[in-house]
């Protein structure tokens, strides 16, 4: 087995996501907007032969272990280098729209074990977390340039983190003695920080201030309801769009969304007469959202928190 294939990510709650995407006709289209090393196109080409798949993301490198790994079913896998919500954005008029559209907002496992980015606070790398390298500030840059209030506000909104202003003065502290470089030194900083009664609990106690750089580092939360709406509006009508989510920031967002798309009026519920003229555009395939079996958590741990969420367009919007 290669280095690279060791950390082959495994996709969640992919039998779910089979079903609930499985193309309808032949030759349809399917966009994997966060392709990541492939996981779950592999598995849609191979189960699907008249399937064809755009695979979407903004890491090259990444991108070229997907490349590799999904180069045997040649033409019918394609690949766009770039972030999801500027695909859609220019997504040509002239070329067929997707029947159904996957969004996996999960990190990959190359990521954290070998992209050399400081995704994982047991690593001794430099503080990036850049899914894109050559975009954006790195999460060294907020670190060391944010005050110690907006570095609290921070952590607390996007890890809810407890401890996100004992977090925040520690590390204000830290880089007036010298400059925080690696995620082990973070991280360390981090335990340092908090009660001794919280660094031995269920998760490291850096996990969040790292979900939360992550999450400010790569736009995640600000960008994720312009990229649900722009891939409605690729979809072709009557196809479908699953949203894999593994935290409840992005999971509220994701709900929130669908459950407006799928109100026909959305006036105040004081008003009188329905003057918005609305029209509902989706149908909520998942009621409720799916989640991983007893048997796929055991097997995949870092599944227990994703949640699979799928609509159905039924309506062209008027934008």
């Amino acid at each position: 087995m290669s280095e690279t294939a060791h950390y082959v990510h495994t996709p969640v709650l992919l039998e779910e996501t089979l079903h609930y995407l499985a193309p309808r006709s032949e030759n349809a289209l399917m966009i994997d907007a966060t392709l990541g090393e492939g996981g779950h196109s592999y598995a849609f080409l191979s189960r699907f032969p008249s399937l064809y798949i755009i695979g979407v993301d903004a890491d090259p490198g990444i991108q070229e272990v997907a490349r590799k790994r999904l180069a045997e079913f040649g033409e019918r896998i394609h690949f766009y280098s770039g972030w999801s919500h500027s695909f859609f954005a220019e997504y040509p008029s002239e070329i067929k729209r997707p029947d159904s559209i996957l969004i996996d907002l999960g990190i990959s496992l190359f990521h954290y074990e070998k992209s050399g980015r400081g995704f994982s606070f047991r690593k001794s790398e430099a503080l990036d977390m850049r899914l894109d390298p050559s975009f954006g500030p790195s999460a060294a840059d907020l670190v060391m340039q944010l005050s110690e209030r907006e570095l609290a506000d921070l952590i607390y909104q996007n890890g809810e983190e407890r401890y996100s202003r004992r977090i925040a003065h520690a590390i204000v502290e830290a880089r007036a003695k010298s400059r925080i470089e690696t995620a082990d030194m973070l991280a360390s900083i981090i335990e340092g920080a908090v009660p001794v009664s919280y660094r031995y609990g269920a998760i490291h106690p850096a996990t969040r201030t790292f979900q939360a750089l992550r999450i400010a580092v790569n736009g995640e939360l600000s960008r994720l309801e312009s990229l649900l709406d722009a891939a409605l509006h690729v979809l072709e009508n009557g196809g479908r769009l699953g949203v894999i989510t593994f935290h409840s920031l992005e999971d509220r967002i994701v709900k929130n969304f669908f459950r407006e798309k799928n109100k026909d009026c959305t006036c105040p519920p004081e008003a009188p007469i329905c003057t918005c003229k609305g029209q509902r555009t989706v149908t909520l395939i998942t009621k409720k959202p799916v989640a991983p079996s007893l048997e796929e958590i055991k097997a995949n741990p870092p599944s227990r928190s994703a949640k699979l969420r799928v609509v159905e367009k039924v309506l062209e919007e008027n934008l």
